[in-house]
């Protein structure tokens, strides 16, 4: 691919250009990365460690905060490096690779919230063929097929961006390497190909939006039928994280790629960016965790447990003993 341009490496839009500003960005996306990195491993942890969350619901939340995990790694480390450094390079394998993963990550994440609407569905409007239609085989097959074509989606957008040739410069006009972008930077027309891969993944992309929204006609739909508040409350209580969550990256998505060019400049891309890439991995945890019972004793038991087995460790040092794990 490197063939297709002579340009060896990039250069960042920086958040700030005095030096204090730019360690304010250093910290304040540090402080995202570890609340992200904090609550995306406690559901990590607890959902692989307790018996009682071994459900097809918890399995898919899983794969959602590992994809998280590898959304805000791809895109974030780097952006706080330049800001450290005061540089605004990144080399033309990095933005490949940045490119990749990052599409890799928001599709995959994508296509699994799609699955999880639809494990909602089965939920609350056939619950009795639950367990039949996700299984645990059902549940992996799902998630690897989700896994799996945006990991080929993001390959050909990736091989196709970087064989087209650049010549207008290699500032791109974003904190990290961005498809639409670096599209700005080609000088060759849009060709057959890269039209049919658009094309592509808009028409996917509409498909899992209706599939989400037509779930979600008949979630509502089977809840107003229920005849206890009660059981409304707690179906409503089920499918409000995963509605919160799809809201979210779906409306910050939709309006960082498709608002008007007349309200376009750089600081809204760059503000939208922030909201569609860095704030959903750190937010998505407090989400899910925010009316879920089960998920918060998980967590408290997993941190009580941790918090016992640093004290004792504590105390065996003191009394000249070896911990054990």
């Amino acid at each position: 691919m490197s063939n297709g341009s002579s340009i060896t490496h990039f250069l960042l839009l920086p958040f700030a250009d005095t030096r204090e500003l730019q360690l304010w960005h250093f910290w304040l996306f540090l402080g995202i990365s570890l609340a992200a990195l904090l609550g995306n491993g406690l559901i990590i942890t607890s959902t692989a460690c307790d018996q009682h969350l071994h459900t097809p619901m918890y399995f898919f939340l899983l794969n959602l905060s590992l994809l998280d995990l590898g959304a805000i790694s791809t895109t974030v480390p780097k952006s706080m490096a330049n800001s450290l450094w005061n540089t605004r390079a990144i080399s033309f394998a990095g933005c490949v690779t940045q490119v990749f993963f990052f599409i890799f990550f928001i599709s995959a994440e994508y296509s699994l919230l799609t699955v999880m609407s639809y494990d909602r569905y089965v939920a609350i409007c056939k619950p009795l063929h639950y367990g039949t239609l996700l299984g645990s085989r059902a549940c992996v097959h799902m998630a690897a097929a989700a896994w799996a074509s945006e990991f080929l989606h993001a390959l050909l957008h990736t091989a196709n961006t970087f064989s087209l040739p650049f010549c207008r410069g290699n500032a791109v006009e974003q904190f990290f390497c961005e498809l639409p972008q670096l599209l700005k930077l080609s000088c060759s027309r849009p060709c057959l190909r890269e039209v049919g891969i658009i094309v592509v993944s808009s028409f996917l992309g509409l498909g899992c939006f209706v599939f989400m929204v037509g779930s979600y006609v008949q979630i509502f739909r089977a809840v107003l039928r229920i005849p206890s508040e009660q059981g409304r409350h707690k179906a409503f209580s089920t499918c409000l994280p995963h509605l919160a969550v799809v809201s979210l990256f779906v409306s910050t998505g939709i309006f960082a790629y498709l608002k008007p060019p007349s309200i376009s400049s750089v600081s809204l891309d760059l503000a939208m960016a922030v909201l569609y890439s860095v704030v959903p991995p750190a937010v998505n945890p407090l989400i899910y965790s925010l009316r879920n019972q089960e998920l918060q004793d998980a967590v408290r038991k997993l941190v009580t447990g941790c918090v016992s087995a640093a004290i004792h460790c504590l105390l065996s040092s003191a009394k000249g003993s070896q911990c054990r794990s």
